[in-house]
């Protein structure tokens, strides 16, 4: 049970003067249960390659299979995809639209068919699994702040009972407080459940701490896939094209440069910490 894109390649505008490549020969697999960071500098081809993955957009060349499908197949249910692999955009007002929050969180679930009080179950579980309160249920989602908006568009997501959640820089715009709240939320349901997640960001931070597996795009092709510890040694690499790693990561660089015999590959905080120490008990040995 897999995404698999196969030499997938995207062209915008192909034939005409304004062509121009977002995707070039990529090939990846993205199995059940990982939590998945993908960034890269604005242009890199994130956003367009997520929106292949649930069959949004079409590949110029190459395919994506979905639990060994090939989504673009004749015959392929495309809409029950879309249910299954749950894409929350950047922006949460493109995906709010009813007059209140949960109306707007069952829109999905009725969709796909189901009884009356299955859909409104369901509202109320995904609207609960991202923390909102109930005294925001009967509200415009349009009159919420900007972190209540992105855990609506999420629950709505969350309602159809995706296999596989994709958010699209889930955080841009928030305070500290709110990115860690929603993030923390998104964590706590995977593991609670097993999906698998991918997370577009451009906070390192962000990623260092939640994901298990990197993928960095840069101008269409992937430059680097792997655990975050094994990316941002390459952070001389990544701030050539834009990016840079998490600040955890130059402090332990530093430390080594001036003589303490640190594992430079600690990516938070708490890793820095106990690499720290380590590092300091043994000089005293």
């Amino acid at each position: 049970m897999a995404i698999i894109l196969d030499h997938v390649s995207h062209v915008y505008e192909e034939g005409t003067s304004m062509e121009a490549a977002a995707l070039k020969d990529v090939n990846l697999v993205i199995p059940d249960g990982q939590f998945i960071g993908l960034i890269g500098h604005t242009g890199s081809g994130k956003s367009t390659l997520v929106q292949h993955l649930n069959g949004l957009m079409k590949p110029t060349s190459g395919y994506v299979y979905y639990n060994g499908a090939d989504i673009h197949e004749d015959g392929f249910d495309r809409k029950d995809l879309r249910s299954k692999v749950g894409l929350v955009f950047q922006y949460p007002e493109h995906q709010l639209f009813e007059t209140d929050v949960f109306k707007d969180v069952c829109f999905g679930p009725k969709n796909m068919g189901l009884e009356t009080k299955e859909v409104q179950l369901r509202a109320y579980g995904a609207l609960k699994q991202v923390g909102l309160a109930d005294e925001y249920f009967y509200q415009s989602p349009f009159d919420l702040s900007g972190g209540q908006k992105r855990r609506v568009a999420i629950a709505g997501v969350l309602a159809m009972k995706p296999e596989v959640l994709i958010l699209d820089e889930p955080t841009a715009g928030l305070d500290p407080r709110g990115r860690d709240e929603i993030l923390d939320q998104i964590a706590l349901l995977r593991r609670e459940t097993g999906i698998t997640v991918v997370l577009v960001s451009h906070s390192m931070e962000d990623v260092a701490k939640y994901v298990d597996r990197i993928i960095v795009m840069n101008q269409g092709s992937v430059m680097f896939d792997d655990e975050p510890g094994k990316v941002f040694r390459h952070y001389q690499e990544l701030e050539e094209v834009g990016l840079a790693a998490p600040q955890v990561t130059y402090i332990m660089q530093e430390l080594k440069k001036n003589g303490l015999d640190v594992d430079t590959d600690a990516i938070t905080v708490g890793d820095a910490r106990d690499r720290i120490l380590e590092a300091l008990g043994r000089r005293k040995k």
